[in-house]
């Protein structure tokens, strides 16, 4: 019998497996694909190689403004997409050796969970039994396909992330149907690889739940690089290559593209794995509490899986929690500063409550240009630091970027949130000279002198 089996090998799986078998227990790791999940698989990681070789194409193209002078620029799509792939399977490879050098036995099957038994769980993957006495759960998400009619017929036209990373040639034209963060992502590369791009977003604005004033900011310097966008309006109809919607004002349009992307979100994975076998309850996602613990003693859940914030690193630190209460720790999942990343060019990113949310706190913004390396280094680039603190009591609240380096930044706002920092303490921090991150202070000292 194991201490602990885990269903699935993405990052909470995978990381937690780690944890759990360097501080003793005894693992099983249950993967039916590749280790890594979607995240590096066909998420995070191939996004972003694909979107820094877009990043590098598109500074070459533009390098004139900096006083460089190169002609002829092209980008190889193929080329791209074999680079991505060398290092997703590289990234893969670094997985299984951390697997086989903690000791974490690994079943590269699906897992299916028989019932529960007098020391803890049954499993069954391919011909053979096994028995755990706990088990977490990991299986991820998928890609919702809305019922929209006409998606079936319109066959290779419509394809999810998880077509588009596998493509090999750049289609023309694309339609992207949901202006989240991976639908930006997608608009972003293929944007600047020269493919024309709409985009078709229910909302108001693009990437709901982040700043809005900011996301707005980002639309407009997408617009302007030629991407085109139909706000609050809903598909109605596929008709092979052209996606019919009705717009804020109930006119019924079009947009047609060589290919359509659904980017509607992601759904929880939670049937055909056995969860009723042992009564586990599931909503839209399973029901955990902040120890990440299910209904079911000896249950645990964490990943895509609860439907909750659907990241690859709160699904680490949620993996993380549930170990952490196997090993006998009283340790509790905190969701007050995690960090979302839109890594287009520029990049967005934000981590607390944002200026909508939080009505009773006092805001302060400056351009990101108030900070030198920026300006440096993003000849006309524009964006904006926004800092949400508590008027009250003088703690950070949120903070929210736009602008190159804002990925890297934003883990400061973090700790500042996390850790209970005041904006006067924040603010006597010294921050290096000169860097991107100074802008933080230089927004403090709107507020802190």
């Amino acid at each position: 019998m194991y201490d602990l089996a885990i269903i699935g090998g993405g990052p909470a799986g995978y990381n937690a497996a780690h944890k759990a078998a360097v501080n003793g227990l005894s693992v099983i790791l249950f993967e039916k694909s590749e280790l890594g999940g979607v995240c590096l698989n066909e998420g995070c990681i191939p996004t972003k190689t694909l979107l820094y070789s877009a990043k590098l194409y598109e500074h070459a193209a533009l390098s004139q403004k900096y006083g460089i002078f190169s002609e002829g620029v092209t980008a190889d799509y193929g080329k791209i997409a074999d680079r991505k792939d060398k290092v997703v399977k590289k990234l893969v490879g670094g997985v299984r050796v951390k697997m086989r050098d903690s000791g974490v036995e690994v079943v590269k099957q699906e897992a299916f969970i028989c019932g529960s038994t007098a020391g803890g769980f049954a499993l069954k993957a391919g011909d053979q039994d096994y028995e755990a006495r706990n088990l977490l759960l990991c299986t991820g998400s998928s890609a919702v396909v809305p019922p929209i009619p006409g998606v079936s017929e319109a066959g290779e036209t419509i394809v999810t992330a998880r077509e588009l990373l596998s493509f090999r040639e750049r289609p023309e034209s694309l339609v992207i149907i949901g202006g989240g963060v991976i639908g930006m992502e997608f608009a972003s590369f293929f944007n600047s690889l020269g493919t024309k791009v709409a985009v078709v977003e229910m909302l108001p604005e693009i990437l709901g739940g982040m700043d809005s004033e900011q996301a707005a900011m980002l639309r407009g310097a997408y617009a302007k690089k030629g991407v085109e966008f139909h706000l609050g309006c809903k598909v109605s109809e596929i008709k092979g290559g052209e996606v019919c919607f009705t717009d804020p004002e109930g006119q019924t349009m079009s947009v047609t593209g060589d290919k359509i992307l659904l980017s509607t979100g992601r759904r929880p994975n939670t049937k055909g794995f056995g969860l009723e076998n042992i009564g586990v309850k599931a909503g839209r996602g399973v029901e955990v509490d902040d120890h990440m613990r299910t209904n079911v003693p000896g249950v645990y859940a964490a990943g895509d899986i609860t439907g909750f914030s659907m990241l690859a690193h709160t699904a680490v630190r949620e993996g993380e929690v549930a170990v952490d209460n196997i090993l006998g720790k009283d340790e509790r999942m905190e969701y007050n500063a995690i960090p979302g990343v839109v890594y287009t060019n520029p990049e967005m990113a934000g981590a607390g409550l944002t200026e909508e949310n939080a009505p009773d706190c006092s805001v302060l913004k400056l351009p990101m240009a108030y900070s030198g390396r920026f300006v440096a280094e993003n000849e006309r680039g524009e964006g904006q630091c926004k800092i949400v603190f508590d008027p009250q009591t003088r703690l950070v609240k949120g903070v929210h970027m736009l602008g190159n380096s804002s990925s890297e930044i934003i883990q400061s706002a973090c700790i500042a949130i996390s850790q209970g920092i005041t904006v006067d303490n924040l603010y006597k921090v010294v921050f290096p000279h000169p860097t991107v991150s100074e802008i933080l202070k230089e927004t403090l000292g709107l507020e802190c002198h």
